[in-house]
């Protein structure tokens, strides 16, 4: 659906119209749910459902177009993660001690990519070996559609700073990826 539909189907969602609501779920639920599953599996279609729960409160004073709503959801998303985690981690301190990790190899991300049905498999693949600080740019950037601006935004840095995220986040695929090529 374009941006300009999205946006009239916005209008109409905030005059209280459910088929146009309806639209908007459609269009911003799968990339929504795809993001918050790579952050928190577990918990996904909770966080996801409290996202729209907030949507919902501020949607009749909402201003923007679809594209500021996109952003802001998952501008919202982002901070949902944030607090599930915040709460695991002191709820976990209480419940057990924490154990060292061993290092597992990892599979290579490209044939975890053509073997899987999952776009969330493949999501999760591709931003495995990347930093957190790369792997967030890439989800915005490419999961939730999101344009730079509204990246840095929602990350809190400067338009620039996503852009060479970006930019060192892909040079760094492409050379994983590469480097599978040639030891094949």
């Amino acid at each position: 659906m374009s941006s300009v539909d999205l946006t009239a189907a916005l209008a109409d969602a905030q005059r209280g119209d459910q088929w146009a609501m309806a639209t908007l779920f459609r269009a911003f639920q799968p990339p929504l749910l795809r993001y918050v599953r790579h952050h928190a599996p577990e918990a996904a279609e909770d966080l996801v459902a409290e996202c729209w729960l907030a949507a919902a409160k501020v949607l009749a004073t909402f201003e923007g177009d679809a594209e500021d709503l996109r952003a802001w959801l998952f501008g919202v998303a982002r901070n949902q993660v944030a607090n599930y985690h915040r709460t695991r981690q002191r709820r976990l301190r209480i419940l057990q001690p924490a154990e060292p990790m061993s290092p597992t190899a990892s599979p290579d991300p490209a044939e975890v990519v053509v073997a899987t049905e999952s776009a969330q498999e493949a999501v999760a693949a591709l931003v495995r070996g990347l930093p957190p600080d790369q792997a967030e740019v890439v989800l915005l950037r490419v999961v939730a559609g999101l344009s730079v601006e509204q990246v840095a935004k929602i990350l809190e840095r400067s338009p620039g700073s996503v852009r060479v995220a970006q930019h060192r986040a892909l040079k760094r695929l492409a050379r994983t990826l590469e480097r599978k090529a040639v030891t094949k």
